[in-house]
């Protein structure tokens, strides 16, 4: 399989039909977003009317390319999206290209959101049923193409390998021979689809076709586009947020061997070089006074108290079954609150963008989750109309909701005003972590009443910022932040009566925006660190006072149970040393992970072991849902243990990974995944890891020293010499 890595250019319906194709077969198939008014042409395949979301083209080769609505940034939704069409498709998927489609939403938008975007660990969930259609019409469209070549009916044919095989002759005819008469096929109205027994490719774990090219060098991000005559840029802003530039002192920087060029916007400066280490060095010479303006004394005890002070305060009424008053006075009352600051993404590919500006036009190459709005974005920061912006779309160096911002490219753009020809605008390392938009800080408020073993009322309050009222601000209704909320509102226990509120609160000058994990982020870490009080308090194991609930989620017991079991629950253990547990159905998979950890009596935390067993629906990759568990168990128990952005006079004090630290590899535990075999359709996996980690570690820490820590990320000094 290969990867396209742009669709920049356009393909007239005059090259499409005298040979764009080399006589092949083009099936452009609906996505069900939204209705469309009007016919919108697919800027890269075809001027035709019809107006699809996506595409399947196969040439007279035999290749099969998608044009494929969702980016690539370290999930392995290219090969798992390769697959689901390949498998209804019947094809072989060696012949398998996918290209990252152009900016469109009303051809790629994602069917949850309505805009093209990947997000959410929704590209499967989303795709699932849409691109199986897809595929198996194609493959109708085929098999009529050859029987009516062979003069045979349909149904004595059968497909493998981009072959249609007529059963009773043994005649066969490969996609490629057959892509110029299956043209001419009318699509079928509906098509049955395989039924999962007979799957050949799905729920095979089968290794990604884009780690080849990532380990000879060969993959291309956006921080690798190179082109002619190319001038490089890095920039600094304010470090106060909402500052501006004051003056600028640029003598020193312009005699730096490169600099070309230094750049003064309002609130912020750039310098233009031959190459990256003449813009840096050239950065670093500036002398820059900054007008710091009213944030500069802002700071995080400013914004933990103002937070606090909102979460005493009723909030909107996100969900209310049973009657919480009667509840929760039918039992004993236990009450705790919970906090999780903000949080930098710091991904490994720092956040840029190439731009090539010229009165009339604007072409970018960069990595981003969210390319339309890209496009948009830099069309007015250009002032050009939309259809003048060209975005190529890379593969992305990490996302985890940073790259859902277009502030990188459009700052590119703003750079790029002043440049003669392309200019590549790199972040520095601390440049990204101090001006990045940062995972809210969160403060969730429990109240509870235990009767008998069980809990028979239940208040819950989050209270935080409303990112989709920005950032997507029709889902923001009635004062909800359906995010914000996120596993707080459909836990998976059975409580007679419970009530969840919202209360948004937004940081003084603090941009916030999706951090991996999103909303279950701070609601999971809340409702399954309680849980582990609850339990204690009602005297019962965590697990079985879990499970006591959990009659009516037979999925998540059944993970619980396993996961249980492999993680050897209930087994002595050395002193210091606990285990804890963590269950969610976040993003329609169930989850359970137990973590095993130790503490000294310095306070320092090793991890010894951790235990995930996943029923994520049918497993489309289980190599990939292992891969990205692991990886988002490491990612969450790095914030739990390390993670915190602190502000002081309206500066992030963080810079690096010296101090915005990462888990080092001596320090990853063994980890266990085990997929469950399920029916069902396929839920989210690529964030589920990042949240169930936290409350299994800090639950663990329960257990070893008996110290319910309920902050993050953890407290050294609280669990120093203390012992269960």
């Amino acid at each position: 399989m290969t990867i396209s890595q742009t669709v920049s250019g356009e393909v007239s319906r005059r090259a499409l039909l005298t040979g764009g194709l080399a006589g092949g077969f083009l099936l452009a198939f609906h996505l069900p977003v939204r209705a469309v008014n009007e016919p919108v042409q697919p800027p890269d395949i075809t001027e035709g009317k019809f107006a699809p979301n996506a595409f399947i083209r196969i040439d007279a080769t035999g290749r099969t390319t998608l044009v494929m609505p969702q980016v690539e940034m370290g999930q392995g939704v290219y090969t798992s999206i390769a697959m689901i069409i390949a498998e209804e498709l019947d094809a072989d998927l060696k012949q398998v290209t996918l290209q990252h489609a152009p900016p469109n939403d009303k051809l790629y938008g994602n069917p949850t959101f309505g805009l093209q975007v990947t997000g959410n660990s929704n590209s499967i969930r989303a795709f699932w049923k849409p691109l199986r259609s897809a595929g198996a019409s194609a493959r109708a469209m085929l098999v009529q193409a050859a029987a009516q070549q062979w003069q045979v009916e349909p149904a004595g044919c059968t497909t493998a390998n981009g072959e249609v095989t007529h059963k009773e002759s043994g005649r066969k005819l490969s996609y490629g021979a057959l892509a110029l008469a299956a043209n001419s096929q009318t699509p079928p109205k509906q098509v049955a689809l395989k039924d999962p027994k007979d799957f050949a490719l799905i729920g095979t774990p089968l290794k990604r076709f884009d780690t080849p090219d990532k380990v000879n060098g060969k993959a291309v991000y956006g921080i690798d586009a190179m082109l002619p005559g190319m001038k490089f840029a890095t920039v600094a802003a304010c470090p106060v947020f909402g500052g501006k530039v004051g003056k600028v002192d640029d003598r020193a920087a312009k005699k730096i061997p490169g600099v070309q060029k230094v750049v003064v916007l309002d609130d912020m400066v750039a310098v233009v070089g031959d190459h990256m280490w003449a813009a840096k060095k050239g950065l670093d010479a500036l002398v820059v006074t900054w007008d710091e303006g009213p944030n500069a004394r802002v700071s995080s005890k400013d914004i933990w108290q103002d937070l606090r002070a909102a979460s005493e305060k009723d909030g909107a009424v996100a969900k209310s079954n049973g009657d919480i008053a009667k509840g929760l006075a039918a039992g004993e009352r236990l009450e705790a609150s919970y906090e999780l600051p903000f949080l930098a993404h710091a991904a490994m590919e720092p956040v840029n963008a190439t731009v090539h500006l010229t009165p009339d036009s604007c072409e970018i190459w960069t990595g981003t989750q969210i390319v339309s709005r890209v496009q948009a974005e830099a069309a007015k920061a250009a002032g050009l109309p939309v259809e003048k912006v060209i975005v190529n779309n890379h593969l992305l160096g990490g996302g985890f909701g940073r790259r859902l911002e277009p502030d990188m490219v459009v700052a590119a753009v703003r750079v790029a005003k002043h440049v003669d020809g392309p200019v590549k605008v790199v972040w520095t390392r601390e440049e990204d972590i101090q001006h990045d938009v940062y995972r809210p800080v969160y403060r969730d408020t429990i109240s509870a009443a235990l009767s008998d073993g069980r809990i028979v009322g239940w208040k819950y309050k989050v209270t935080g910022s409303a990112i989709l009222a920005r950032w997507l601000p029709p889902a923001f209704q009635k004062g909800i932040d359906i995010d914000a909320i996120d596993a707080a509102a459909d836990m998976p226990y059975d409580i007679p009566n419970f009530h969840v509120e919202y209360v948004r609160a937004e940081p003084p000058a603090v941009p916030t925006g999706f951090w991996r994990g999103v909303g279950p982020n701070n609601n999971v870490f809340a409702v399954e660190c309680f849980m582990d009080e609850l339990a204690r308090k009602a005297g019962k194991d965590p697990i079985d006072f879990r499970r006591s609930m959990l009659g009516k989620k037979p999925r998540m017991l059944a993970a619980l149970n396993l996961a249980a079991e492999k993680a050897n629950w209930g087994q002595p253990l050395p002193a210091r040393v606990g285990r804890g547990v963590c269950v969610q159905p976040s993003f329609e998979t169930f989850i359970a992970t137990v973590v095993e950890a130790e503490v000294d009596e310095h306070g320092e935390v090793k991890l010894r072991r951790v235990t995930s067993v996943v029923d994520t629906g049918i497993a489309v990759n289980p190599d990939t849902i292992k891969a990205q568990l692991e990886g988002g168990l490491i990612f969450g128990l790095t914030a739990a243990l390390y993670g915190e952005i602190t502000i002081d006079r309206g500066r992030v004090q963080q810079s690096n990974f010296h101090d915005y630290r990462m888990l080092r590899i001596d320090q990853t535990p063994k980890i266990e995944v085990h997929v469950v075999k399920s029916g069902e359709p396929p839920g989210g996996i690529g964030e589920t890891g990042v949240n169930a980690g936290p409350p299994a570690l800090r639950n663990a820490i329960y257990a070893a020293t008996g110290v319910a820590l309920r902050r993050l990320p953890i407290d050294r000094t609280l669990i120093a010499g203390k012992k269960a």
